[in-house]
């Protein structure tokens, strides 16, 4: 399977948003490593695919289709894990939505409460139902993908995301300390321009492609598996006394000026 030492041997994770872009990444690459895993996101046809792909390359995969925003489902996700696999040890809340563009006072109270109702609530209740899952293991370590977005930088017309992603950081460190005592390692990954279909929506030109890759420090954005492979440090026992970072993967976007 053109591993790189099964670090997730044995581990059980649950990677949501997994149907295209990071996500996908994120699960193909952790399946790679041994962990079994239950990718979720809205279109069931693109998990399908993404499950039979795992499992033809030797990996365990289950698809469950629905939204993160709703609370039911939520917890039948962890219960899937639990069900299909035996428990819980990973959980990677990345499914999100990029929300309205322009200025603020033009975005819709119902476009704020959509984009909040899956950044941020839905990152809420994957956590609501994993850690209890988590606990029953011992220990665990729970990702969110965040943003630098709200974080280190801000863009003009982007408000309601990076609230949204700036609001998950808050959430990830009130539960690293909260669940810190159990052995709940909680963190997040905050990437930078990446290339992916949301990516491909936002800069639509070759300008601003160019635009894009020229404020990054590395003068290029990332490939999903490079976020992937940040992923898997924070969830292997690599990282096993890292609990409550931010942890940029971005490309030096943050600090680049020129």
């Amino acid at each position: 399977m053109g591993t790189t030492g099964m670090a997730l041997n044995g581990k059980v994770a649950i990677v949501t948003g997994a149907s295209s872009g990071i996500g996908r990444a994120i699960a193909t690459l952790f399946a790679a490593e041994g962990a079994r895993v239950v990718v979720a996101a809205r279109r069931r046809e693109l998990l399908d695919e993404l499950t039979r792909e795992i499992e033809a390359a030797g990996g365990a995969a289950r698809a469950f289709a629905g939204d993160v925003s709703d609370e039911s489902f939520a917890r039948a996700l962890v219960e899937e894990a639990k069900s299909r696999f035996g428990g819980l040890d990973i959980a990677v809340n990345n499914a999100g939505v990029l929300g309205p563009k322009g200025a603020t006072p033009d975005v819709t109270r119902k476009a704020w409460d959509e984009t909040m109702a899956t950044n941020l609530t839905g990152a809420f209740l994957g956590a609501k139902y994993q850690i209890p899952a988590m606990l029953d293991r011992g220990a665990g370590s729970l990702i969110f993908v965040s943003s630098f977005v709200g974080y280190t930088a801000a863009m003009p017309g982007a408000a309601t995301y990076a609230a949204s992603k700036a609001g998950q950081i808050g959430l990830m460190k009130a539960l690293a300390v909260e669940y810190g005592p159990q052995g709940i390692r909680v963190n997040a990954l905050l990437p930078g321009g990446t290339q992916t279909a949301a990516a491909d929506a936002m800069a639509t030109t070759e300008d601003m492609k160019a635009f894009v890759r020229n404020m990054h420090a590395l003068k290029r954005i990332a490939a999903p598996g490079e976020q992937a492979r940040a992923a898997l440090f924070l969830a292997s026992d690599a990282a096993t006394f890292i609990t409550g970072s931010a942890m940029l993967v971005d490309g030096g976007v943050s600090i680049n000026k020129t």
